[in-house]
């Protein structure tokens, strides 16, 4: 009844021109047909495809036809397609302002509570802030916010802005905010308990940010929950690096770095 044995050949390599050619963006998740490696695309060129599994290890495989295996059935993955040129962005989402050279600082400064949230706003807005000549720098807590803005001394003309990590009602960090009255200092939060919660975590390819015990250090829990078997500057890395435009952190922290860069410019 069959012209030949049905289980014959290789069904990750069927017949040429029936298997679907799909553009290798980046995220898309694929699996190797081979060695059965399964990844997220970090990088494509017109030879090869990067795919970085959850675990944060990273191969490099060539641009076979049918190598790869999308939600189970064979596909060959090709090099994306340039987009139309147009305005360049930065990667705060604003039209990059072409042959930079820093403006010089105004006195008005914005500050964070640590390195590692100075890290990310620079990753996301450091075009931004040096167009505006604004100067970043952090705090290593905010405990002794009212000291640090009284050294400061704001006017018009000098202002302060200052982000806090977990400003929520009730929280030890709301009730230091609210001792700043100047009218010339801005103190704005986002809800998360450190700024790592500020990424989104598809970026990272997790489900969600792991809860973490009371008593537990926040860090040290999540590494743990996660499995990644890092110290924390290992981890802060990691997490940074896959960062690379604002459309991968959360709305909360979005919107209140761009409240301090419009603060801290306005008549000034």
């Amino acid at each position: 009844m069959y012209e030949g044995d049905v289980l014959a050949g290789n069904w990750r390599r069927p017949g040429k021109g029936k298997i679907p050619k799909v553009p290798a963006e980046p995220g898309l998740v694929v699996e190797d047909a081979d060695s059965g490696f399964c990844g997220a695309v970090v990088a494509c060129d017109k030879e090869a495809v990067t795919l970085e599994d959850r675990f944060g290890k990273r191969r490099l495989f060539p641009l076979a036809p049918a190598a790869f295996l999308l939600e189970g059935g064979p596909v060959t993955l090709v090099r994306p397609t340039a987009a139309p040129a147009g305005p360049r962005r930065s990667a705060s989402g604003s039209i990059a302002v072409e042959g930079l050279r820093a403006r010089v600082a105004r006195e008005s400064r914005i500050y964070v509570e640590g390195v590692h949230d100075a890290a990310l706003v620079e990753k996301i807005w450091g075009h931004d802030l040096r167009v505006e000549g604004v100067v970043v720098e952090y705090l290593e807590g905010v405990d002794d916010l009212p000291a640090i803005v009284a050294e400061f001394g704001p006017e018009p003309g000098r202002r302060l802005g200052v982000l806090v990590d977990h400003l929520v009602p009730g929280s030890k960090e709301s009730r230091i905010a609210a001792e700043i009255t100047s009218p010339d200092v801005l103190v704005v939060g986002h809800p998360f308990v450190d700024i790592w919660q500020a990424v989104k975590p598809s970026v990272l390819r997790i489900q969600a940010w792991p809860d973490v015990p009371r008593g537990v250090p926040w860090k040290e829990g999540v590494i743990a929950a996660l499995g990644w078997r890092v110290e924390p500057a290992d981890a802060w890395r990691r997490i940074l690096g896959a960062v690379s435009t604002y459309t991968d952190l959360e709305p909360e922290l979005l919107g209140r770095v761009e409240e301090l860069i419009d603060f801290v410019t306005e008549a000034s």
